[in-house]
C-alpha cells in the first residue's frame, strides 16, 4: 500500500515538473526570437504615481504689516523680488509716530532731571544730611521714571523704529514722520497687499514673504493605496514621462487621517530636500510624483516583456538545461517599461527578456502567439 502511494506521489511530481518546464532547444529559441537576460537587483520599489502641490511650510511664511497708521509713501520691492533680513520694504508717513517720539523725548528729559536729583540725594544720604525716608522717595521716583522711559521706548519699537533709530532720536531730538518697514526674514516676496499713496490702519498687511529654503509637497494618494505607503518613503519628481533624477527629492513625513470626499484621496506630506540652483520648485506648482519605498527583501528589476500573465498570476521563464522553467513571481512595482518583482529567486538566473509570449503559448499548448 505504501509503495502504491509513493508511486502516485512520484507520478504527480513528474506531471507537475512537465507542466512547468518548456522543453526547447537553443536553436528553436533563437528562431522564436527569445533573448536571455539577467535579473537586476534593486533596493528601491516604485509604489505608485500621484499628483502633488508645492507649498511653503507655515513657519517659513510671514506677513509684513504696518505698525502704525499712515500713508504709504513708497513701496520698494515687488512680487518675486529676493529680500534680506533688515531690508527696507516700504516707507510710511505717520503723524502718530511724531506723538510717540515726542512723549519718549519728554519722558527721557524728565528722567535726566530725576537722575540729577537721585545722585544728589544719594550723596547727601551718605553724608548724613537727609533722612533715609527722603532718599527712599527719591529712589522710587527715579525708578518709576526709568520704567516710563522704557515703556515709551518699547512703544517706538512696536511702531517699527529700530534701536539705532531710537538712539539717534535721543541724541539729536529730531522728530520724523517717516517710518521704515523692514523685512523680518531673508526670503522672496510672494504677494504685495497694498498700493502706494493709500492710507492704511495699524497692522494692515503690506507684503507676504516666504523663506523657500524648505518646501513641502502635498501629495494626493488614492485612499485604497494608503496601506502601502509608509513614513520615510522617498518621493521623486516627474519631469515629463520619467522621474527626473536631477530634481530635488523628498521624504514623506506625514500621512493624513482623513479622506477628501471630493476625490477620495488622502493627503501625504513630503519635505523637499534643499533645492539645487539649476532646478527650482515654486510654491503653488502642481506636478506628478513617484513614491519609492526601500525593499526589505530581495527584489529584481526586469523588462515588462519578460512577464507572462495567466489566470491572474505572473510568471517568468528561467533557462535551464532542458529549456525554460515557468516560475511564479509577485510584481511589487512598475516604472515605464520595467517592473520590480519578488519570488523564489537567487538573482543569478538567466531569464527570457524577449519572446515570453511565444514561450507562454508553448507552455499552455496554444500552438501560436497570442
Amino acid at each position: 500500500m505504501r509503495t502504491f502511494i509513493a508511486m502516485l506521489l512520484l507520478l504527480s511530481l513528474n506531471s507537475y515538473a512537465t507542466e512547468n518546464t518548456i522543453k526547447i532547444s537553443e536553436e528553436h529559441s533563437a528562431n522564436l526570437g527569445i533573448k536571455l537576460g539577467k535579473l537586476e537587483p534593486v533596493t528601491q520599489i516604485p509604489l505608485l504615481s500621484a499628483s502633488a502641490k508645492v507649498v511653503v511650510p507655515p513657519t517659513q511664511e510671514y506677513i509684513v504689516s504696518a505698525a502704525q497708521t499712515g500713508v504709504i509713501d513708497k513701496l520698494n520691492v515687488a512680487v518675486g523680488d529676493k529680500v534680506v533680513k533688515g531690508q527696507v520694504l516700504a516707507q510710511l508717513n505717520s503723524p502718530e509716530l511724531l506723538t510717540l517720539q515726542r512723549e519718549y523725548l519728554k519722558a527721557a528729559s524728565t528722567l535726566q532731571l530725576a537722575e540729577a536729583t537721585f545722585q544728589r540725594d544719594k550723596k547727601l544720604l551718605e553724608e548724613g544730611v537727609i533722612a533715609d525716608r527722603r532718599w527712599q522717595e527719591t529712589r522710587i521716583e527715579y525708578q518709576s521714571l526709568g520704567s516710563e522711559v522704557n515703556e515709551h521706548k518699547q512703544l517706538l519699537e512696536m511702531a517699527g523704529m529700530t534701536a539705532d533709530e531710537i538712539r539717534q532720536l535721543a541724541k539729536t531730538h529730531k522728530l520724523t514722520r517717516q517710518l521704515n518697514v523692514y523685512a523680518p526674514i531673508t526670503g522672496v516676496v510672494m504677494e504685495r497687499l497694498a498700493v502706494a499713496g493709500t492710507r492704511i490702519d495699524m497692522m494692515a498687511p503690506l507684503y507676504r514673504i516666504a523663506n523657500l529654503d524648505e518646501l513641502w509637497l502635498e501629495i494626493a494618494i488614492p485612499q485604497e493605496r494608503m496601506d502601502s505607503v509608509k513614513l520615510g518613503d522617498r518621493v521623486l519628481i516627474d519631469n515629463g514621462a520619467a522621474a527626473d533624477s536631477a530634481a530635488p527629492g523628498a521624504t514623506i513625513t506625514l500621512l493624513g487621517q482623513s479622506v477628501n470626499p471630493e476625490n477620495q484621496t488622502v493627503l501625504a506630506r513630503a519635505v523637499v530636500a534643499k533645492q539645487r540652483k539649476s532646478i527650482a520648485l515654486r510654491p503653488g506648482q502642481r506636478l506628478n510624483t513617484r513614491i519609492i519605498q526601500a525593499s526589505q527583501q530581495a527584489a529584481f528589476k526586469i523588462p515588462n516583456a519578460a512577464i507572462a500573465q495567466n489566470e491572474g498570476h505572473a510568471f517568468i521563464f528561467i533557462r535551464n538545461e532542458q529549456g525554460f522553467v515557468v516560475t511564479p513571481i509577485s510584481v511589487v512595482g512598475k516604472q515605464e517599461s520595467e517592473s520590480v518583482i519578488k519570488g523564489d529567486l537567487t538573482g543569478t538566473e538567466d531569464i527570457a527578456i524577449q519572446g515570453a509570449v511565444a514561450l507562454k503559448a508553448n507552455w499552455l499548448g496554444l500552438g501560436s502567439d497570442e
